[in-house]
């Protein structure tokens, strides 16, 4: 059985971690699946929901697979390492907008695959945390996905004692976006791809990576990159729909009727 259950309705894939008897924890099997998703999501898509079957969203490792990495050499240590590295960052990475509809507890890796999505809509039961310190090591791979959406400042202090957080903290820290009741998750997560489902995919493809590019540089360094940018966007099929359609009065293509 697919550890990972994927469906498409019109334009919003849904991406379901599959493991709900062991809180969706997370496998190299599981890890492959949701890579190879995000390598081939198909043209059509406009968004991309994430999210999890059952109770929790992700317990982050599988208990079973760190008993066995015990055993594993370095070099198969860092080859894991890396493979989650690279999942995370082609979540991050998505040229589509990706949802994350976080439906219970994200635990370590689960915190990760989190911080990855651009807007993150949580049940308000959810517990989070950074458990890797409390079993002698440290959130390494995910760090630099978490870093960028809490800053150092919280991540010292949860990094450091691994505590369980809940969904308010989690968005006064920057980590979620949307906390609601259980009832209202399905809700609040169509009407943000409702939203997204508004603007244009190529531009909202640039502007993921627009935020790449200028949010830790010197403001002086990003004149040539934001003039240039902006003057080719101008230029594409997109920016010359959407002025036309703003001084025409009518919806762009890439609107909903």
């Amino acid at each position: 059985m697919s550890e990972i259950v994927v469906r498409q309705d019109g334009a919003v894939l849904t991406v379901a971690l599959n493991r709900p008897e062991v809180h969706n924890a997370l496998t190299p099997t599981m890890i492959a699946e949701l890579t190879a998703v995000f390598q081939t999501i198909p043209a059509d898509v406009r968004v991309v929901v994430l999210t999890g079957n059952g109770r929790s969203f992700c317990a982050g490792a599988d208990l079973s697979f760190m008993r066995a990495a015990a055993d594993y050499t370095f070099a198969e240590n860092v080859q894991d390492g890396e493979a989650i590295f690279d999942l995370m960052l082609m979540v991050e990475q998505s040229p589509r907008p990706v949802i994350g509809r976080i439906n219970g507890a994200a635990i370590g890796g689960g915190v990760g695959l989190v911080s990855c999505c651009d807007i993150v809509v949580a049940v308000d039961r959810a517990q989070f945390g950074f458990s890797e310190t409390r079993l002698g090591i440290v959130p390494a791979v995910i760090s630099p996905f978490v870093l960028g959406k809490i800053g150092p400042n919280e991540a010292r202090e949860l990094f450091l004692t691994g505590e369980r957080f809940g969904a308010t903290k989690a968005q006064q820290i920057g980590l979620v976006n949307h906390v609601v009741a259980e009832d209202g998750l399905d809700t609040a997560v169509a009407e943000r791809f409702h939203q997204l489902l508004q603007t244009a995919p190529e531009a909202q493809a640039a502007a993921k990576e627009l935020i790449r590019q200028v949010a830790y540089q010197p403001k002086a360094a990003m004149r040539g990159y934001t003039s240039e940018l902006i003057a080719k966007l101008r230029d594409s099929d997109e920016g010359r729909e959407g002025m036309s359609s703003f001084l025409e009065k009518r919806k762009p293509w890439w609107q909903e009727e």
